[in-house]
């Protein structure tokens, strides 16, 4: 399993503006998602709002504009599943690449929570459901709340 080993980050994140970014695809995957993001922030004390795309490859651009906006960290959220075409390559290449490029170049971490499974059954079991092995949801909004704080701690942000 692709948790294992994974460590369990507990931080303050009172006073953090956090944005969650959501595709629409996969509508129960993305519920899981969504609940196991909500209780982390929730958890966290940040701050947060949600806005929602309609896939894996929008998310990006709307990581970029709340990043822009003054959030303190996004979340970003989506499932893509194998096909039999080279269409998933170009999905999970483009949100992964895009995602990574938001939080490096405006210094606004990005949780990724974007699913890129082989079939349905392994997004499921990743989804934080009742019955999943993991909560890849809650994972990515404690890894974006967590290194907001780092940062936030480390030095302040450019100007």
């Amino acid at each position: 399993m692709s948790g294992a080993g994974a460590p369990k980050v507990t931080v303050d994140g009172t006073g953090l503006r956090v944005v969650v970014v959501a595709a629409s695809w996969h509508e129960q995957v993305m519920d899981g998602l969504l609940a196991g993001t909500r209780r982390a922030l929730a958890e966290s004390g940040a701050d947060w709002t949600e806005v929602r795309v309609p896939g894996s490859f929008e998310l990006p651009v709307a990581a970029a504009r709340a990043a822009a906006g003054g959030a303190d960290a996004v979340v970003a959220l989506g499932v893509v599943i194998r096909g039999g075409t080279p269409h998933f390559e170009y999905v999970c290449s483009a949100a992964t690449t895009g995602l990574t490029d938001v939080s490096v170049r405006t210094g606004v971490p990005v949780g990724f929570g974007v699913l890129t499974c082989d079939d349905e059954a392994q997004a499921l079991d990743r989804a934080g459901l009742e019955g999943s092995r993991e909560d890849k949801g809650a994972e990515a909004a404690e890894a974006a709340v967590a290194t907001a704080v780092t940062l936030r701690d480390l030095v302040p942000a450019p100007q």
